[in-house]
């Protein structure tokens, strides 16, 4: 069985090899337009994926199909077994070779892959540069609908320290046992724009910027040694574990990978993130820069 590459493969990459039967690749774009009173409308992508997309790539639906459906936060990890038995409805088996892509900025990919991570699957990688990057090179698209006959058997190991919760927030704040990551812009982690209802960042929280780590010409992946002094500053790569958080889990993990990328594998996302915090008054929000 091939080799993946881990956690980024590059559109050569995927150009050569997307005749691979076990090559499985699902598109997971999601739009967001701003809301009035703060957060965020998202819409699904599958109406531009219809029109075109990379030839023998599926959608998958980050609102409707990846999300907790017993919850009214946005984007919370559904059930393993229920997210298991989604990706075997598209064909993904133990066998599989999953690519996962978005148009924009690649958080949809990424929580798409630390979703799947955490289900013990690590046959997972994410298009570096994304839709934009393989629609400006010229790269063959399509209109075709493509799909596959659900497979029978995907094995799962689900690993719960992916993931963190409000009490474990809670927690970090009294004790400072995890070294916690503020994802979103430094305008709305210092709350100088209050972007979801109460301005401000979790106590004790450092901010790296989910679009420092991005090259605006092309949507790739900064290489990971070039932010690593930005991680080295809080102390992310240092022995405490790692929280990552954002406004509702998904662009905290961009930050959750390029940390794998430098080596730093006990890092867990937020899941309900600021969506889940804000919404309780009596839980603290600080005001200004990072410490």
């Amino acid at each position: 069985m091939m080799n993946l590459p881990c956690p980024l493969v590059s559109t050569e990459w995927l150009l050569e090899n997307i005749e691979n039967p076990n090559l499985i690749i699902f598109d997971t774009s999601v739009h967001l337009a701003h809301k009035e009173g703060g957060g965020y409308l998202p819409t699904s992508g599958r109406e531009n994926f219809i029109k075109t997309h990379i030839p023998g790539a599926q959608f998958i639906d980050l609102i409707e199909e990846l999300s907790c459906p017993n919850t009214d936060i946005p984007f919370t990890m559904p059930d393993p077994t229920r997210l298991a038995d989604i990706l075997k409805g598209y064909g993904v088996d133990d066998q599989s070779l999953v690519i996962l892509y978005n148009d924009g900025i690649p958080m949809w990919s990424t929580r798409a892959w630390w979703m799947i991570r955490s289900i013990g699957l690590e046959s997972v990688s994410v298009l570096d540069g994304g839709w934009k990057k393989w629609h400006a090179e010229g790269k063959p698209v399509s209109d075709q609908t493509t799909s596959r006959e659900p497979s029978k058997t995907l094995t799962i190991e689900p690993d719960p320290s992916f993931w963190a919760d409000k009490d474990i927030m809670l927690e970090n704040i009294d004790t400072g046992m995890a070294c916690t990551i503020n994802a979103l812009s430094p305008e709305i982690f210092s709350g100088e724009k209050n972007q979801y209802g109460r301005p401000g960042h979790i106590p004790g929280s450092h901010n790296v910027f989910y679009g420092d780590l991005i090259n605006q010409s092309d949507g790739t992946f900064v290489a990971a040694e070039t932010v690593r002094e930005k991680f080295e500053l809080i102390d992310a790569l240092g022995e405490k574990p790692v929280i990552a958080y954002c406004g509702g889990g998904i662009s905290a993990t961009m930050d959750a990978m390029m940390l794998f990328q430098l080596g730093k594998m006990d890092v867990a996302v937020y899941d309900g993130s600021m969506s889940e915090w804000i919404r309780d008054p009596n839980l603290p929000l600080n005001l200004g820069e990072a410490p």
